[in-house]
């Protein structure tokens, strides 16, 4: 490709383009030239050179960018990513993940912190079986539910003999995520987990608690950090923090995951997360905690996309006659 951009005329055998076959690494072509070649010449080639590596690579990013963006489905303007379980294991190798659920798509309609920090995920996922009957009847049907409480265990599992895989645990109570890392490799059978931590009430708002626990995720081993501290509070601070720490290729943000894998709290029954009545078995099971979200907070969610169903009908005939 990059070849074909410099005529042959310029071309002698003095000058040879040594060419990498990924397009999306232009520094890994070099140009060579030879002794009798003019200084005029060769700022030329390379200028030439240099404006065709750049055209491939913003070539393939616009093209890698359509296809994830082929491979989203939106729900009240927040776009999720369309994936099988098993496709997102096995392309998760860095970056940062959320898990949007009813509570997060209502709390991103009005906090716009949370909205910019949602806007730095690389992977944003669908934990809730009631996101999966809305993308259904917004006729873009999601493939699969990947809840936060699913995906822990599951990125645990999927590298039970991955070595280079060491997890980072914050969150939960006061030994909660330590009682969590122990039944974890337990499970797994090795030291997946390697250090835990369960941060103070309000930690996110002590800049200095914030440093000393920045300071011991840098310090250890771990190159994937999982943070269960409740939305939007996991993902501001990942948000807010994630540069400061160039050890972490992976930020997993998995609520109450590590309270069930303590098993602080429980799950609810498959049957009704099927259903999509696992927030009827939670606000159960913490009423005091969680009516106001279920119940005030999140309600209006139904409203919101009854109406934007009522959106795309409109739009449908017009896209079809254009």
């Amino acid at each position: 490709m990059i070849k074909d951009t410099l005529s042959q005329e310029s071309m002698s055998d003095d000058v040879r383009l040594v060419a990498s076959s990924d397009p999306t690494e232009p520094e890994a072509t070099v140009l060579q030239v030879g002794p009798n070649v003019p200084a005029t010449e060769v700022r030329q080639l390379y200028r030439q050179f240099r404006k065709a590596a750049l055209e491939s690579t913003a070539r393939e990013l616009r093209k890698q960018q359509y296809e994830r963006i082929q491979t989203q489905v939106e729900i009240l303007s927040i776009p999720i990513d369309n994936i099988s379980v098993n496709d997102f294991l096995s392309q998760l190798k860095r970056g940062v993940v959320f898990t949007p659920n009813v509570d997060h798509l209502m709390k991103l309609q009005k906090d716009m912190d949370f909205v910019r920090a949602y806007s730095q995920a690389d992977y944003r996922v669908c934990d809730s079986q009631v996101l999966m009957f809305a993308s259904k009847f917004l006729g873009t049907p999601l493939k699969a539910k990947i809840s936060g409480s699913d995906l822990f265990p599951m990125f645990c599992e999927h590298h039970r003999h991955n070595e280079a895989i060491k997890i980072f645990l914050m969150g939960g109570a006061e030994g909660v995520a330590a009682l969590a890392m122990e039944r974890i490799n337990a499970r797994i059978g090795r030291q997946i987990i390697v250090q835990a931590h369960s941060p103070s009430f309000g930690f996110e708002k002590d800049e200095a608690e914030c440093e000393r626990i920045l300071e011991m995720i840098r310090q250890s081993p771990a190159n994937v950090l999982v943070v269960g501290v409740g939305a939007p509070k996991q993902e501001k601070w990942i948000a807010k923090y994630r540069d400061q720490l160039p050890n972490i290729d992976i930020f997993l943000a998995v609520g109450a995951a590590i309270d069930f894998e303590a098993g602080n709290k429980p799950r609810a029954p498959e049957l009704l997360s099927k259903l999509g009545l696992e927030w009827l078995y939670r606000l159960s099971t913490e009423p005091g905690r969680l009516w106001k979200r279920y119940l005030l907070d999140d309600f209006p969610f139904l409203w919101l996309v009854l109406k934007e169903r009522f959106v795309r009908l409109r739009r449908r005939p017009a896209s079809e006659d254009s």
